[in-house]
């Protein structure tokens, strides 16, 4: 199954996504339409980003990490790093020039390899959901594309 396109976007993107977003879903798909497993934050992770005017942060966790004290993810394309089943980053944000996607700057990360890094992300908000979709690879090179499901927390 490949992810479905996402839906236009309905409101002023730049107003729309600031707010506390929690994470319910997070899903990699591979060129054949096959999900793939993260091995570094697992199938159901849980995570948290927070947008204001133009600064963001981001946080995600693997749900048990007992077993993954000092693991580093490889760098990935489009993407940043985990440790030990934990990623957290923070920065500056802008809408790119189609204004139908945010591109990141990383301040701050928990990887500092990934500091000052620059990442784009297509990105759909509404009242109560926030949709992030990025193309990537996994850590052996394989091409995917995931997308960030998110709701507004009060």
């Amino acid at each position: 199954m490949k992810p479905e396109p996402l839906p236009l976007q309905e409101t002023d993107l730049a107003e729309s996504i600031v707010g506390v977003w929690g994470l319910t879903a997070r899903e990699d798909y591979d060129e054949n339409g096959d999900r793939l497993i993260d091995p570094h934050l697992g199938p159901d992770p849980i995570g948290m980003v927070c947008f204001s005017k133009d600064h963001f942060s981001a946080q995600f966790a693997k749900r048990d990490r007992t077993e993954l004290s000092g693991l580093v993810a490889r760098q990935t394309a489009n993407n940043s790093s985990a440790v030990g089943g934990y990623d957290a980053y923070f920065g500056r944000y802008w809408l790119d020039a189609t204004g139908e996607a945010i591109v990141v700057h990383l301040d701050g990360a928990i990887t500092p390899a990934n500091e000052g890094q620059e990442f784009t992300r297509v990105t759909r908000a509404s009242d109560d959901q926030l949709l992030i979709r990025l193309d990537t690879t996994t850590d052996d090179g394989t091409p995917i594309t995931r997308t960030l499901i998110f709701k507004r927390l009060p």
